[in-house]
């Protein structure tokens, strides 16, 4: 299947910014927005990848659209403040964002670490409530939009899955708080929950054999999905076209938690 993002007009000449940018559904976010006419600042822990990312994303910006890449570390709130602080430097505006950044560990309840349990709330919990803050303050009174990354995991119950879901959980339920006390601000928070979605990520938790048959059967539309899908519904969330939508969490699976 060839990815070719879905355009929306109102997009052209924004910027946002987008957490754990560098690989699979967050490159993909980069790649959708880029494709769009919108100025990305582009974070991630791994400042090598995200600067190669960037690289070679640069050669899909369409209407003098570019790529502002930095490291941050999403567990840290000053680092979120300076993504926010360097779109306003890079593009004087700061219209979106996008929590990306996320982390997976498998661990059964009787072995999980606190440690586990730690880095799960952090990067995912911690990280959209600091991304939030960082982008309210730097939106100011222009108001925007923001979307958190949930998971299907949040209303699902995976074996080993605990930490990671109830982190995912807990984005979920954050989201509505933050879109019913920034609602007056004009700005919108939205999330999306994506289900089995064709990443490296997805591909060192299935191992050599591949996906399942019975997993991929799991799902009504007898598919995975690709990154690409996830990023056109954050783009709808974005822009205008969910101009009364905020609170939500949309589900992005084929269907796949209804089995």
């Amino acid at each position: 299947m060839i990815y070719e993002p879905t355009v929306f007009a109102d997009m052209a000449g924004r910027t946002v910014a987008v957490t754990g940018a560098a690989r699979g559904i967050g490159e993909a976010h980069v790649l959708a927005l880029v494709r769009n006419g919108v100025n990305v600042v582009a974070g991630d822990l791994d400042k090598g990848a995200i600067a190669a990312t960037a690289k070679r994303l640069g050669e899909e910006c369409r209407g003098g659209a570019t790529i502002a890449p930095m490291s941050i570390d999403v567990t840290r709130a000053e680092d979120h403040h300076a993504l926010a602080e360097r779109a306003l430097e890079r593009y004087g505006t700061l219209d979106g964002w996008i929590n990306n950044a996320g982390r997976y560990a498998l661990s059964g309840v009787l072995e999980t670490s606190g440690a586990e349990f730690t880095l799960m709330h952090d990067v995912h919990v911690l990280g959209v409530s600091f991304g939030v803050q960082a982008a309210v303050r730097a939106m100011g009174e222009s108001g925007g939009a923001i979307v958190n990354v949930a998971s299907i995991a949040a209303y699902v119950v995976r074996a080993r899955s605990g930490a990671y879901s109830a982190s995912k959980a807990a984005v979920d339920h954050l989201t509505k708080f933050q879109a019913v006390e920034l609602g007056a601000r004009g700005i919108r928070v939205n999330a999306v929950a994506p289900g089995m979605i064709d990443t490296d990520m997805l591909s060192s938790l299935t191992g050599e054999g591949g996906i399942p048959r019975s997993a991929v059967e799991a799902v009504p539309l007898r598919r995975i999905g690709t990154p690409g899908e996830v990023s056109d519904t954050v783009l709808f969330l974005l822009s205008d076209a969910s101009r009364f939508v905020t609170g939500h969490t949309l589900v992005v699976d084929g269907g796949g938690r209804h089995r």
